[in-house]
């Protein structure tokens, strides 16, 4: 049975056309690798401010054959969102790694690694 927004607990197909969405996906497409962002942001980036649950929201519903760099984004401080023994934690960390992002304390240097939406070098410093 259909309610809302969502179709048995996933988000209905239609809504992957919503220029939202399109949006917040569009902009976290373009986070280099080796840098990450945090959810607040990339909705401001994606012209959203003061938006981070909307770009956690389009993140945990992006369509399955959408290729996204969802692993670039992190929580306001530096976190990993996800239960820290949990599956998607540890497939986060991995990809973050594989990429040269530190972790120090469990924490990503939001300084060193961060992205900024224009102008920024996907070198590190």
């Amino acid at each position: 049975m259909r309610r809302g927004p969502k179709v048995d607990g996933k988000l209905s197909p239609r809504l992957w056309r919503h220029p939202t969405l399109l949006k917040v996906w569009s902009t976290a497409k373009t986070i280099p690798r080796g840098r990450v962002t945090t959810y607040g942001q990339l909705a401001t980036a994606a012209g959203f401010p003061r938006a981070a649950r909307l770009a956690g929201f389009a993140l945990k519903n992006t369509p399955p054959k959408m290729k996204l760099p969802w692993h670039r984004v992190l929580n306001a401080q530096g976190k990993i969102s996800f239960p820290a023994r949990s599956a998607a934690f540890r497939e986060q960390r991995r990809r973050l790694e594989a990429e040269g992002v530190a972790f120090l304390g469990g924490r990503v240097d939001l300084r060193r690694y961060g992205w900024k939406s224009r102008g920024d070098s996907p070198l590190l410093d």
